[in-house]
């Protein structure tokens, strides 16, 4: 069962695991950011555009955040820069925590209607397990981050969320 404890304690993990690889990749150049690495949006750039680019897309449906208006294949260009791309994560991380703030277990067990692009049909399901493939997203990308960030000579440090994240009070 999804319960509001979690939703608190993963947001809490991707605000500072997406601290921890901004830091590590801002011991980058721009050029090697934007190598590709062979990830799945090749480089560390198009990766984490590509990350800010499905939270937006998934707290528009939460929180009614602005919908993204270019599609998931152009996900890695969302912003060309990279201190935007890191000043929005910022502000996207603390939105995403203040909306874990206010989620209660009705609102986890209430249907989430949405149209998706991807399945190109509107979508019904619980939202408490959109918040585990929304918190998973977040947590599979990252991993290819972190890998690459490792590969570069740059240690991001622990992912281990018990060591990541200290337990509520």
């Amino acid at each position: 069962m999804i319960t509001p404890s979690y939703v608190r304690t993963m947001a809490r993990y991707n605000s500072e695991m997406n601290r921890r690889v901004y830091s590590g990749a801002a011991r980058l150049s721009d050029e090697q950011r934007r190598a590709d690495r062979g990830l799945f949006w090749k480089s560390l750039h198009g990766t984490l555009n590509h990350l800010m680019w499905g939270d937006r897309q998934w707290m528009s449906r939460f929180d009614g955040w602005p919908a993204n208006t270019v599609p998931n294949t152009a996900s890695p260009t969302l912003f060309e820069d990279f201190d935007e791309l890191r000043a929005e994560r910022i502000k996207a991380d603390a939105r995403i925590e203040d909306l874990a703030g206010r989620v209660d277990q009705a609102w986890l067990d209430a249907d989430l209607v949405w149209w998706s692009g991807s399945a190109k049909s509107e979508m019904r399901r619980p939202k408490g397990p959109l918040m585990v493939h929304f918190f998973n997203h977040q947590t599979h990308h990252r991993g290819q981050v972190h890998a690459a960030l490792t590969a570069c000579g740059v240690d991001p440090g622990d992912t281990d969320l018990f060591l990541v994240v200290p337990p509520e009070a």
